[in-house]
C-alpha cells in the first residue's frame, strides 16, 4: 500500500516519511546492514539474514500491491535513515491484524523518526480497518516500550530468555499489541 508523504521538522532537522519505492532498494539493503550492527535491540547481528537490493525490490513490489502491507522510509536530505514495515496476512482468520517493525540509524535517534513512522502506520491501519497491530521489543529497550505504550500498545506477553546477546546473557522479548476499537 502507498501513503502520501508527510514532512516533519524537529530541532532544525527536516525529514519526510513516505512509502518505500523500488529505487530505494539498494539504500535499504545498505541501511539495514548498518543498523543491525549499531544496536542489539533488533533480532539480527550485522550481516545475518542479509537482504540484497533485489530482495528489497521484491519486498517493495509486494508491499505496494498488497492492501494489508505498508513499507515506509524516513528520509533526511534525500538519505534514507530509517524504515518501518507493516505485514498483514492473507489467511482469513488473521486478516484483521498485522505485525509492525521499525529501525532508525542511531545517529538519528531522538528526532521522532521512529515515532512518526509508527504514527503513520497506525493512522494507515486505522483507516484500513485493521483491528490489531502487534510488535515485539527487547525488554531492555525501555524508550521503545514507553513509546509503544504512549501510542496505545499494551503488553500481551513475555517470551522468556528469548534472545542471547553479546554479553552471553539471555533476555526476554516483550510482545505488545494495539487493538483498534
Amino acid at each position: 500500500m502507498i501513503i502520501q508523504p508527510q514532512s516533519f521538522a524537529v530541532r532544525n532537522m527536516r525529514y519526510t516519511i513516505r512509502s518505500a519505492m523500488e529505487k530505494d532498494a539498494k539504500a535499504l539493503s545498505e541501511l539495514r546492514l548498518e543498523i543491525d550492527g549499531e544496536t542489539e535491540n533488533l533480532d539480527r547481528e550485522k550481516g545475518e539474514a542479509f537482504i540484497d537490493e533485489a530482495g528489497f525490490k521484491q519486498i517493495i513490489q509486494t508491499d505496494g500491491q498488497k492492501s494489508c502491507n505498508l513499507f515506509l522510509v524516513g528520509e533526511v536530505e534525500n538519505k534514507i535513515v530509517g524504515f518501518s514495515r507493516c505485514e498483514g496476512n492473507d489467511l482469513k482468520r488473521f486478516a484483521h491484524k498485522l505485525e509492525f517493525g521499525v529501525c532508525v540509524m542511531q545517529k538519528y535517534w531522538g528526532y521522532g523518526i521512529g515515532k512518526n513512522l509508527l504514527k503513520q502506520s497506525i493512522n494507515w491501519a486505522d483507516l484500513h480497518a485493521i483491528k490489531k497491530m502487534t510488535l515485539t521489543v527487547l525488554e531492555t529497550n525501555e524508550k521503545a516500550i514507553e513509546l509503544y505504550k504512549n501510542l496505545g500498545f499494551e503488553m500481551e506477553g513475555i517470551l522468556k530468555q528469548d534472545k542471547r546477546l553479546s554479553d552471553g546473557n539471555y533476555y526476554n522479548t516483550i510482545v505488545m499489541g494495539r487493538i483498534n476499537e
